[in-house]
């Protein structure tokens, strides 16, 4: 994992303060999102590097983009990279556990993004830092459910990317917190491989499940139409 700045098109990410890296999930959920209720207010849950955040400033007008992080570096570094990007203006980044800011808030925001620290199975990388923002400790599925059916607008949707293997529990909270899933699409790396990932949009109305598939690479460095289509605006050297 990279300590160098990750740049876009219209910004940069600094991140060697932060645990967790600019990663595929995050940039898939962030260009994946739909942004057709034109959301005036978007908050991104545990924004490690603000990236998520700052795709939205790029993708949408909404006016009010907060993010919300708990560890002291990550918050700072996300800060910065707010504050060197076009949208500062927009961004604000909250430091604070997410359950002190649901209980905090009184509004509710159009749009929530959350790539959330998993691993259910306790793992060690050797990094304590790394290792927290990654496990589940540090914010378990029903807390973020919980209170995502607390800061969400009555016609509002949330947006999430999990393990697959974690796709049914995650539903299943998801239910009991009246959050349906209108929109979920499976990620491969590979055609041959198995389903990596789950991109997940709920809302409080219950719809037809709108199901696809999203396959990144046709071979190693070889990707794939719709990865490209989705990524183009953000990466710099997407091609085929």
């Amino acid at each position: 994992m990279s300590n160098k700045p990750f740049r876009f098109k219209q910004f940069t990410i600094h991140q060697d303060r932060c645990a967790m890296k600019v990663g595929t999930d995050g940039v898939l959920l962030g260009a994946w999102v739909s942004l057709e209720n034109r959301p005036f207010s978007i908050l991104d849950i545990g924004a490690g590097t603000g990236l998520i955040a700052l795709m939205m400033a790029q993708r949408s007008d909404a006016e009010l983009i907060d993010a919300i992080e708990v560890d002291d570096d990550a918050y700072e570094q996300c800060v910065e990279n707010f504050e060197a990007s076009d949208w500062g203006d927009r961004l604000f980044c909250y430091h604070a556990g997410f359950d002190e800011f649901t209980d905090e808030i009184d509004d509710t925001y159009d749009l929530i993004i959350s790539n959330p620290p998993f691993h259910s199975e306790v793992m060690s990388s050797g990094n304590e830092q790394r290792d927290v923002a990654r496990s589940n400790f540090s914010l378990p599925f029903e807390e973020l459910l919980e209170g995502v059916a607390k800061l969400l607008s009555t016609n509002g949707t949330f947006n999430v990317v999990i393990p697959y293997k974690e796709e049914e529990r995650f539903l299943e909270i998801a239910s009991k917190n009246k959050l349906f899933p209108n929109r979920i699409t499976h990620v491969k790396g590979n055609p041959a491989s198995e389903i990596k990932r789950s991109l997940i949009a709920f809302s409080f109305r219950k719809t037809a499940t709108e199901y696809s598939e999203l396959i990144i690479e046709n071979q190693r460095h070889q990707y794939t139409e719709d990865y490209i289509k989705l990524t183009k605006d953000f990466y710099l050297k997407m091609s085929h």
